[in-house]
């Protein structure tokens, strides 16, 4: 009996793609999402900051028509650090709203190569950008609790409850698109 042997370093062997290699792109994930034709919210998660994007796929490589950052939060008012749980929400909420002033309807979501773990950030923001009006297919479940978004756990930590007029405060502007005058 002969027992074929595959060799690695062979004719055959084939080397990833670089972003496969790299761990930065799963090339089988990018393509169902592709394969819809419809936009994609591409949420990322930085050390300091939430980043969302309207993405398209075009032929010669994706275009970016909207681009948020939870750091434009402070043209807003928003004194709250820029990668928690509110932050993220209205990063979301602010995207949303610009999203829709754009043309946009609807997309699908794109969290790369993040775990989906229910009531995390990416959640908190896809929760933002689906109560700003658009339509990006999900399920009620996995949003955060409101009590979680409102900050309430981190104004019961810390001890001050500024943190939820803050957030309440800077929701109100985003939503009539009143910046910070100050």
């Amino acid at each position: 009996m002969m027992v074929k042997v595959r060799s690695i370093g062979g004719p055959t062997y084939r080397v990833p793609f670089r972003r496969r290699r790299e761990g930065k792109t799963d090339y089988r994930k990018r393509l169902k999402l592709l394969m819809s034709h419809k936009p994609r919210v591409v949420v990322r998660r930085s050390n300091k900051y939430i980043r969302i994007q309207m993405v398209e796929a075009d032929k010669q490589g994706d275009r970016t028509f909207v681009d948020i950052s939870s750091a434009q939060l402070r043209e807003y008012g928003y004194e709250g650090g820029g990668k928690n749980l509110p932050a993220a929400y209205l990063t979301g909420l602010l995207f949303g709203k610009k999203s829709k002033e754009a043309g946009f309807e609807e997309a699908i979501l794109d969290i790369g190569l993040h775990t989906p773990v229910h009531g995390s950030r990416v959640f908190a923001a896809l929760k933002g950008i689906v109560d700003a009006g658009l339509e990006v297919p999900h399920d009620p479940v996995v949003f955060p609790p409101d009590e979680r978004i409102r900050g309430e756990h981190i104004a019961s930590y810390v001890g001050d409850s500024s943190i939820i007029d803050n957030f309440e405060l800077v929701k109100e502007r985003i939503l009539t698109d009143g910046r910070n005058k100050a």
